[in-house]
C-alpha cells in the first residue's frame, strides 16, 4: 500500500511539475464533488487524484490514521470503527472526503470542540504548485501546513494526512433543548458548549419562534428510546425532530446508533433534498420518500445538482459569524429571506490557519446553514445571494468554499489575509494557478436540465463532465 502510494504521488509531481514549466493552470479531478458549483474538466488540463482513496494506515497506540485525500467520510469511519477509534470531527455526507474537509471546509456538531476537520489533522502531505513533495507539520514547514486548510488547492495538493483518532462508542445519547427566539438559541448553545461533557452541539430553527438545540454524548448505555435514521423505512432526520418538538415543548431524550448519527442529515440532504420532490411535483410523504430514498442519498442529489445546473436556482449558503453577531444576521436572514430551517452549528475558532473559515478574531462563533426552496429568475436568485454576502462582510463573518460566491476581489480580500497568501504562492511555485477568489467566483450560467438529469441520476450516469 505504502509503495503503491508513494508511486501514485510521484505520478501526479511529474505532472505538476509540467504543468509548472508551461506555466499552465490545472484543475483537480476527484471523481466526485461534494461542491454546488458546476464543475467541467479538460484532460489536458487536469491532474488526475481520483486513485488516491486508501486509509493508509490506523494506529491504535498513538491514535493516528494516515489517509490519502479522497477517502470520503463513510468509508474512513468504517474503517477506524474496526480499530473502536473514531475521527473526532465527522462531516455529516458520507461522500465528503478528507481532502475536501482540509482544502476546501468541513465541520459538524463535534466542531464546538474540535474545530474544523483540519484542526484535527497533526501532518499533510502536499504537492506544491512546483511539483515538489512536501512532509508538512505544526514543526515541520509550518507555513505550509496552516497556508494550505482553505486553499481550495490554490498552493497546492494535498495527498495524503495524519488526522488524530479518538475513543468510540455504540451510541449517541441525545437531549432535545427547545428554544423559542434567536437569543435563546444562542444562550442554549452557549450553555451546552461550557459543558465538557457533551460531545455533539448542533440546532434547527424552525421559524423565528421555534427550534431546538441538539445535545449529545457518546456512549455505550443507551436510553430506553432508540431511533435510527439510514435506513429507508426510517424518517428523514429533520422531519423526526420537527414532529417530536411538536409533542414534547419541554424537551425530550432518545439514543441514536454512533453511525445513524454521524450520518442522519444523509438522507434528504438536510432538508433540501424537498426540493426536488417540488420540482416533479411529486408528494413528499413517507411512502414516497422510502420508495426514492436512493435518489435522497446526498451522493445522489450532488450527482443531480451537477448534471442539472439546478443549484443555479436554490440559495445553499453556509455562514460563518461570530456569536455576538449570530442574532442579528438571523433576523437578517428571517426579515429579507424567510429560508427555513436554519441549521445552527457552533465551532471552535482556528487561530492559526489563517485562510480558514473558523479563523476570525472572535472567541466564539456559530455557523448558520441557509438553504433555499427554488428561485426560478437566475437575476434574482444571484441578488439574493449579494444580499447574503453583503450582509456577512457587514457583520465579520466568512462564508463556506462549497457554495455560489459573487464577492468582488475587493471584497473577498477583506476576509483573508492576501500579502501572507501571495507570498505562499510565491516561495511554493504556485503564482500560475487560480487564486482562491477566481476559483470560487461564479462566473458562467449552465443550461437547467431538470429531467434529463433526473433520469442520467437515476441510472447511475451522471459524471463530472470531462471534455
Amino acid at each position: 500500500m505504502i509503495h503503491t502510494h508513494t508511486t501514485d504521488v510521484e505520478r501526479i509531481a511529474r505532472k505538476i511539475r509540467d504543468f509548472h514549466q508551461q506555466r499552465l493552470a490545472f484543475k483537480v479531478y476527484h471523481g466526485s464533488t461534494n461542491s454546488t458549483r458546476i464543475l467541467s474538466f479538460q484532460k489536458n488540463q487536469m491532474v488526475d487524484v481520483s486513485a488516491l482513496n486508501h486509509v493508509l494506515s490506523v494506529d491504535t497506540t498513538k491514535r493516528l490514521a494516515v489517509v490519502e485525500p479522497n477517502v470520503p467520510m463513510d468509508k474512513l469511519v468504517r474503517t477506524t470503527l474496526k480499530k473502536g477509534l473514531l475521527p473526532p470531527v465527522v462531516m455529516e455526507f458520507p461522500g465528503i472526503t478528507v481532502g475536501g474537509a482540509i482544502q476546501g471546509n468541513g465541520g459538524e456538531s463535534s466542531s464546538f470542540k474540535y474545530g474544523t476537520f483540519n484542526q484535527t489533522a497533526i501532518s499533510h502531505e502536499i504537492i506544491t504548485g512546483d511539483g515538489n513533495v512536501y512532509q508538512t507539520s505544526n514543526k515541520k514547514h509550518s507555513d505550509l501546513f496552516y497556508g494550505v486548510p482553505g486553499t481550495a488547492g490554490t498552493l497546492g495538493v494535498l495527498t495524503a494526512a495524519t488526522i488524530k483518532l479518538i475513543p468510540a462508542k455504540k451510541f449517541v445519547n441525545v437531549e432535545y433543548l427547545p428554544v423559542e427566539s434567536f437569543d435563546n438559541a444562542k444562550l442554549t448553545i452557549a450553555r451546552a458548549s461550557a459543558d465538557k461533557k457533551n460531545d455533539f452541539i448542533d440546532g434547527i430553527m424552525f421559524s423565528a419562534s421555534s427550534g431546538v438545540i441538539i445535545v449529545g454524548r457518546l456512549s455505550n448505555a443507551p436510553s430506553k428510546t432508540q431511533v435510527r435514521f439510514t435506513r429507508a423505512r426510517d424518517e428523514v432526520y429533520y422531519l423526526h425532530v420537527e414532529q417530536q418538538l411538536a409533542q414534547n415543548s419541554n424537551g425530550w431524550h432518545e439514543s441514536i446508533p454512533l453511525k445513524d448519527y454521524l450520518f442522519r442529515y444523509d438522507r434528504g440532504a438536510f432538508w433540501v433534498g424537498r426540493f426536488a420532490f417540488r420540482i416533479f411535483n411529486i408528494p413528499y410523504n413517507r411512502f414516497m420518500r422510502w420508495l426514492l430514498t436512493p435518489l435522497l442519498r446526498t451522493r445522489k442529489l450532488y450527482q443531480a445538482l451537477q448534471e442539472s445546473g439546478q443549484s443555479q436556482h436554490h440559495i445553499v449558503q453556509d455562514l460563518v459569524l461570530p456569536s455576538d453577531k449570530f442574532v442579528e444576521f438571523c433576523q437578517f436572514v428571517d426579515q429579507e429571506l424567510s429560508v427555513y430551517p436554519l441549521w445552527l452549528c457552533p465551532m471552535l475558532v482556528d487561530e492559526k490557519a489563517t485562510f480558514q473559515l473558523n479563523n476570525l478574531p472572535t472567541k466564539s462563533i456559530i455557523n448558520v446553514g441557509v438553504w433555499g426552496s427554488e428561485i426560478a429568475d437566475h437575476a434574482k436568485f444571484v441578488r439574493k445571494n449579494r444580499q447574503i454576502e453583503t450582509e456577512i462582510l457587514k457583520l465579520g463573518g466568512k462564508k463556506w468554499s462549497y457554495a455560489y460566491s459573487y464577492f468582488t476581489q475587493k471584497e473577498f480580500w477583506r476576509m483573508y489575509d492576501k500579502p501572507k497568501y501571495d507570498a505562499l504562492r510565491q516561495k511554493y511555485g504556485a503564482t500560475y494557478l487560480p487564486t482562491i477568489h477566481d476559483k470560487l467566483t461564479v462566473k458562467d450560467y449552465y443550461e437547467v436540465k431538470r429531467k434529463k438529469a433526473a433520469l442520467k441520476t437515476l441510472f447511475g450516469l451522471a459524471r463530472l463532465k470531462i471534455r
